[in-house]
């Protein structure tokens, strides 16, 4: 592989992580909106909640965040092989 496809495959990666960040975070807002009703996300240095409820809203953001970064991973490495013609390989 040349150093020019790693460099292209790195930057469609960065630019992915970037935006699927910014996706996982307004997905998992809207989400948290619908099943709870309430507009804030508890934080975890909120002592006033209970800590059931800031380990499932953890777990919750973990899995929104963990299915975004698959799914951009998986459409920047078919991007990339629609660009190239070929698959990258580390």
């Amino acid at each position: 592989m040349t150093s020019r496809s790693k460099m292209t495959y790195e930057l469609l990666s960065l630019v992915s992580g970037v935006v699927g960040g910014a996706l996982a975070g307004a997905v998992f807002t809207r989400l948290w909106r619908f099943l709870s009703g309430a507009d804030e996300v508890p934080e975890p240095t909120e002592l006033d909640r209970r800590i059931r409820d800031v380990l499932v809203v953890g777990m919750q953001q973990g899995a929104v965040f963990g299915l975004v970064k698959a799914a951009l991973s998986r459409a920047t490495a078919q991007g990339y092989r629609q660009l190239t013609g070929h698959d990258f390989e580390r």
